[in-house]
């Protein structure tokens, strides 16, 4: 690695760690940078899985405020996130490279839509629900679970996903789902992180540590910044953000 490599490495981090703070998918920047640099792609995802979790954690306290009240909703729904994460990372390294390369572009595709007709969408659903979950009820947790394993796999727009999903299942603020969001999100990197690391000690898995040192170094500075802007921003904009994201990831996707 050169210095020109490292510094768009570190840059890409930094550039993930903020988007995936305000609405997911960094994994876009960085996964496709260190493929341009020469990395073999499942070291390469495996290496962004890795270097992407300090962002996940500053992102997370830089919602602290919008994390209050939520710890029973977290722990519920966190354990979802942390068997998919397992699941999704064994597939990584046990399925071919291009398994979910027709679902993925869908995914998002769907959770885009569920964006935008969340607000009427969760009214009519909380105005036929007889009684209301705090926590979003099974069907939300089996949602979360998917996406854990999809997470676990890939990563990118994850975040996408799971936002959609609290947003419609949860009598909640979109910044307050977007904060749990981010748990989310920071539970599954973190736990296919610690597979990965545990599989690399005994020959299983390769992992790039310079470049995960790079993507953490990013990542970290960009959860701190996208925490500041993104709490800022108004339900409607971060709407138009989420959307604006998930398209330049579906067309990335396909190309």
């Amino acid at each position: 690695m050169n210095v020109l490599d490292g510094a768009a490495i570190l840059a890409a981090g930094v550039a993930a760690g903020g988007i995936n703070t305000i609405v997911g998918s960094g994994s876009l920047i960085t996964f496709p940078t260190l493929v341009a640099l020469g990395y073999p792609p499942v070291v390469a995802n495996i290496s962004n899985n890795i270097g992407l979790v300090p962002g996940a954690i500053t992102g997370a306290y830089g919602y602290r405020q919008e994390l209050k009240g939520q710890r029973e909703r977290l722990l519920r729904l966190g354990s979802a996130s942390f068997a998919g994460a397992l699941i999704g990372a064994a597939l990584l390294l046990g399925l071919p490279d291009e398994a979910f390369k027709i679902i993925v572009p869908a995914l998002i595709g769907i959770a885009l839509v569920l964006v935008v007709v969340q607000p009427r969408l969760q009214a009519w659903l909380l105005a036929r629900r007889e009684n209301h979950h705090p926590h979003g009820g099974p069907w939300l947790w089996v949602g979360v679970l998917a996406t854990g394993v999809y997470g676990g796999y890939f990563g990118a727009a994850q975040g996408i996903v799971l936002i959609a999903m609290l947003g419609i299942a949860l009598d909640d603020g979109l910044q307050r789902a977007n904060a749990a969001k981010n748990v989310l999100s920071g539970v599954v990197n973190g736990s296919a992180a610690l597979l990965f690391i545990g599989l690399s000690i005994v020959g299983e898995a390769r992992i790039d540590w310079p470049a995960v040192l790079l993507i953490a170094l990013g990542a970290t500075v960009g959860g701190v910044l996208g925490a500041k802007v993104g709490r800022r921003i108004p339900p409607l904009v971060l709407r138009g953000v989420i959307v604006v994201v998930g398209v330049v990831a579906i067309v990335n996707l396909l190309r």
